[in-house]
This record gives structure tokens, sequence and C-alpha cells, in this order.
């Protein structure tokens, strides 16, 4: 179990420096006929290199906003996000998607594995579209990846043949192609039974251990209790910071 002393979203760890990603006063709207819906409001967190941070709410709430905002899937209507060194707002979409490449591992809920290529060429794809290894390293990489996450043997499957569980194993592998630092997870479990939830959570928090920094926006506040950090969200906003 990992813990942390209570503090609020913007008080760091003991023996931290520089936050890893920092929101400042995010706010994100959408348009809709009715006119401009707000999903974010002024929200302000900063999260640290190593924690293992949930992100709880209601359905509606903003959580998946939260996490596009910080993987850059989606740009804040006002406020900044850095992430490292790197103000994403202030990237254009190839270069955004270049970055998220190499520094961002995304898993969702729903896996988005690609249906007619195999569990290996899934996971190869980060790699290929980075260009951060050589072919023939890509393909060892990824099959130690596979092994890892215990599914060697199943890599040249196409997803349709392995379980959810399996398949979202598969996504965090893919995720981890590149060798990101930060994790970001949208309801990794939520799909899954109890004991194959149980099992996913039991990598996330070895990735922990090895230096990786996850932030998962998750329902199951059992889990939630086993983390850092929590962030609650409501209506937009953050409404509750617990260790």
């Amino acid at each position: 179990m990992i813990t942390a002393q209570q503090r609020d979203a913007n008080s760091p760890p003991a023996g931290s420096a520089a936050p890893l990603i920092h929101l400042d006063n995010v706010s994100k709207d959408y348009e809709t006929p009715a006119g401009p819906f707000p999903a974010l409001h002024d929200v302000s967190v900063a999260i640290w290199p190593g924690e293992f941070v949930a992100v709880l709410g209601k359905s509606g709430a903003g959580k998946t906003t939260l996490i596009n905002m910080i993987t850059g899937a989606d740009h804040a209507t006002r406020g900044e996000v850095l992430v490292g060194d790197v103000h994403l707002n202030r990237l254009s979409e190839s270069s955004l998607s270049q970055w998220r490449g190499e520094n961002m591992g995304v898993i969702y809920q729903s896996f988005h594995l690609l249906p007619g290529l195999s569990l290996l060429d899934n996971v190869l794809l980060p790699m290929d579209f980075t260009g951060l290894y050589r072919r023939q390293q890509s393909r060892e990489r990824a099959l130690e990846l596979l092994r890892q996450v215990g599914l060697e043997e199943h890599a040249r499957k196409l997803p349709a043949e392995i379980s959810g569980g399996q398949q979202q194993r598969v996504a965090i592998a893919r995720a981890l192609a590149n060798d990101p630092p930060i994790i970001a997870a949208d309801e990794p479990t939520g799909r899954l039974d109890s004991v194959t939830a149980e099992a996913i959570f039991a990598i996330f928090e070895e990735l922990v251990r090895q230096g990786k920094t996850i932030v998962m926006v998750t329902h199951d506040r059992g889990l939630a209790t086993r983390v850092s950090r929590t962030l609650e969200i409501e209506d937009g906003r953050l409404r509750a910071r617990h260790g």
C-alpha cells in the first residue's frame, strides 16, 4: 500500500522539488446548442514525480476532461497546463502528438486496440509512430512488455481472441511502449470484474515502484484508498484532496 502525508492539491510530498504536472487555473468550456457548457472551473493542481493519484467523482463531474487536459487530448479554454517544462496549450497539434507519444502513456476503459492488428503489432504502434527505437529493438521491446503483463504467448492473436482483462493488459503494455514517465488512465478497471481489476491495479502499483507517475480516473473508492493521493471533482471543481 502506498501512503502519503495528507496535503492539499498543490503541496509537495516530503523531499520533492518541482511538480511534474501543474494545472494553473484551468477552465474548459464546451460549445453546445444551449451555449457554453463549463466542464472545468479554475482547477489548480500539482502532481509530483512518482505519485499515484486517483481522480474521483460522479459521471459528468469533469474527471475525463481533467485527464484530457493532462494528456493534451483537449485544450484548456483558460489557464495553463504545464508538464515538465512544456506548456501544452502552446504546442501545435503535430508537436503535441509527438510529445504525447514520447512522454505520456494513455490507457482507456474501452482499451482502443486496433481489431485488425495482432497484440504484438498493437504494442508496436507507439514505437513506430515516434521512431524512438529501431525496428528490431521495438519488436524485442514489445515482446518483453507483453511478457511483463503475462501475454507473450498470445502475441500473434487478435484482440477479439482474448478476454477483456487481457485486452486491458495489452493496453497497458502499449502505453509503456516508449517508456513514458507518466501514465494517464481513464477508468482502466471500469469494465472488469473485481479479480481482474485487482490484477490490473497490482500492475499499476508495480509501475509506481519503478518510478512512474500515474493519474487514474476511477469510480472504485476501494482502489482509491490505496493510492498516494485522491482528487475529487464535483461539477467541474476540485472539491476535496486527501492523502
